[in-house]
């Protein structure tokens, strides 16, 4: 087999998936298979199957979920607002193009509408077809599809959405605005009069820069603001972060809607929000 990328290397007769995290750090992964490889409009969009976390969906290099640990960032980032607010009926995802996050979406059936807005249709063709675990094979007619660039999209809006989740790659290329504050008061005017939105802000131990730039425009926007964790392998130092915004709603209701869950319970709901030191010590110098 030949490397279908730069980033994919073979070593005596073994192909390697390495991603550049930092200057003194990168990741190596084993990989059994090419599912798929194309180049979009956008970037380069691959399927890997790799050997410890089966099949991955990599943009420009770079992983962003896997079938073995992916459930545990989807769950997270969708059942947190979807267990504050009552009466989630109007749902937008930004970015998400695996449907990880439209999958836990839509399991609450009060759910009414789940606008996905995500700018490459290729990511999501790719993952339908060769990411089933975290895809699931996501058939449902409550999910309207809109291939587009999310912060136009969002800057568009007023007052639409209950719940907004922003499942953003990492800072990089396309996704580079959707850390940016303008993009932040979008969602903000986006969101009904008591709305809430979260977004993914990246490992509190690598990318503290981009955590704060995140987190402190989530915090100067919102009346009431969160950071929460969870640990995910795959990613960079494993712990992760996501920052909340709600104009109005403090609290997780007291019963919980989540369906099905491998990760989330209600130990997680309520323990996601107990920050170490470091952490506590750093929003609140935001």
């Amino acid at each position: 087999m030949q490397p279908q990328a730069a980033y994919l290397v073979e070593d005596n007769g073994d192909l390697w998936l390495t991603e550049d995290e930092r200057e003194h750090m990168k990741l190596s992964y084993r990989i059994r298979d090419v599912l798929f490889d194309q180049q979009s409009a956008y970037q380069h969009v691959m399927v890997l199957d790799s050997y410890d976390f089966g099949p991955m969906l990599v943009l420009d290099g770079v992983v962003q979920t896997t079938s073995m640990d992916g459930f545990i960032y989807n769950e997270m980032i969708s059942h947190i607002p979807l267990n504050m607010h009552p009466e989630p009926r109007n749902v937008l995802i930004i970015g998400g193009g695996d449907l990880g996050a439209a999958r836990e979406v839509c399991r609450y059936p009060d759910v009414g509408r789940v606008d996905l807005v995500e700018i490459d249709k290729l990511v999501v063709d790719a993952c339908l077809e060769y990411l089933p675990d975290v895809a699931g094979h996501l058939k449902d007619n409550r999910v309207y599809y809109h291939f587009t660039d999310g912060v136009e999209f969002a800057a568009q809006c007023r007052s639409d959405y209950d719940v907004i989740i922003v499942d953003s790659s990492d800072p990089v290329g396309p996704a580079q605005a959707l850390f940016e504050r303008p993009f932040y008061q979008s969602l903000h005017n986006s969101l009904k009069e008591r709305g809430i939105m979260v977004c993914q802000s990246q490992s509190p131990l690598f990318h503290r820069d981009v955590l704060g730039q995140a987190f402190g425009a989530v915090k100067e926007l919102f009346p009431v603001s969160h950071l929460y964790t969870a640990v995910v392998p795959t990613y960079p130092g494993g712990l992760w972060s996501f920052s909340l915004g709600s104009k109005h709603y403090d609290r997780l209701r007291p019963a919980m809607l989540v369906r099905g869950t491998r990760y989330v319970n209600r130990d997680i709901l309520h323990g996601c929000f107990r920050l170490p030191e470091f952490l506590q010590q750093f929003i609140a110098s935001l």
